[in-house]
């Protein structure tokens, strides 16, 4: 083929296959409703299952729903009439995916679930088939035609399917209410739980502060810097609030402005005011942007009545490897 062709070949199959997945939208009805609550009642797990390609779907949404806090776990059902049964349990509830609702593998399921009284949900495009018949719920995952020209190879079917498992898992993380804190829990490791890491989870606090009231002499402000090694210190009121701070760049000004004199100052004298602070439930991700705006290198937590609560550097998001 020409490029030309092959580009268009490709924009073709795009094209079918989110059409597959856009028909899917306005066919969402009380069905799918009933299976989100099913879903989000259950006390046990979630058994996803299928064969062949819709195995390897199902085996993304079995993923996709334990991150999302829903405890699920992909079962093969050829090797579910081999012993791997035992894994399911009567609390469970099984989502099958089978295109044709007439697998075979999946067919010789549907006897077991119904005699230990697990609840089905079938996803699949044809309504009248064994799969449809059994389940308690059905998902209408019908797709006008495949991708692929001979029609055999599931292309827009498996989109379709694997969609539906995106819409089932988010429904379930706003019923649940699943928020930005318990997907960070679930992903400790990963690049997206490390920029759901909050301020609090990383700031330097109690005696790691390095703080001086207004009337602290400079020679005193030195030493407290030196001591706490963070390249600054808060300057706080009578009251321990907030007013200011004194950085390591302030110092080399200082030293132009004041020269020998400036160990006979105070740190009123030296400190900036009101400096830039964030709240300690904020995301690491907006101090890192705080930072690189500003181009400075720590950032102070006050609370809502004006006092320190803690600092956090730059070198401290680094750490995360979140960037």
């Amino acid at each position: 083929m020409k490029k030309e062709e092959i580009i268009q070949t490709g924009k073709n199959v795009l094209e079918i296959e989110a059409k597959a997945v856009n028909s899917l939208s306005s066919r969402l009805d009380e069905n799918f409703a009933k299976a989100v609550e099913i879903l989000s009642k259950t006390k046990s797990r979630v058994i996803v299952t299928g064969i062949g390609k819709s195995g390897l779907i199902g085996r993304k949404i079995a993923a996709t729903l334990a991150s999302c806090g829903t405890p699920a776990m992909f079962i093969h059902p050829a090797e579910a009439g081999h012993g791997d049964l035992g894994m399911i349990v009567k609390e469970d509830i099984l989502i099958a995916i089978s295109y044709s609702g007439e697998t075979r593998e999946i067919v010789d399921l549907l006897d077991f679930s119904k005699r230990i009284g697990i609840k089905l949900i079938g996803i699949t495009g044809n309504k009248n088939s064994k799969l449809a018949k059994y389940s308690d719920i059905v998902l209408d995952a019908k797709v006008e035609k495949e991708a692929e020209p001979s029609g055999l190879v599931p292309t827009a079917s498996s989109t379709a399917a694997l969609a539906m498992g995106d819409a089932i898992a988010i429904a379930l993380m706003k019923e649940k209410e699943f928020g930005e804190q318990d997907f960070a829990f679930f992903h400790p490791k990963g690049q997206a739980g490390k920029k759901l890491i909050k301020v609090k989870n990383l700031m330097h606090k109690g005696k790691q502060i390095p703080y001086v009231s207004e009337s602290t002499p400079m020679k005193d402000v030195l030493k407290e810097m030196s001591t706490k090694k963070m390249g600054l210190t808060c300057v706080i009121d009578s009251e321990e609030r907030l007013v200011g701070i004194i950085t390591d760049g302030d110092l080399r000004r200082m030293i132009q402005k004041y020269g020998d004199s400036l160990l006979e100052k105070t740190a009123q004298d030296c400190m900036s005011p009101n400096p830039i602070n964030i709240d300690k439930e904020d995301l690491a991700t907006k101090a890192l942007n705080l930072m690189e705006e500003n181009k400075i290198t720590s950032l102070i937590i006050k609370n809502k009545r004006g006092k320190i609560e803690g600092i956090i550097h730059l070198h401290d998001l680094w750490r995360t490897e979140m960037f």
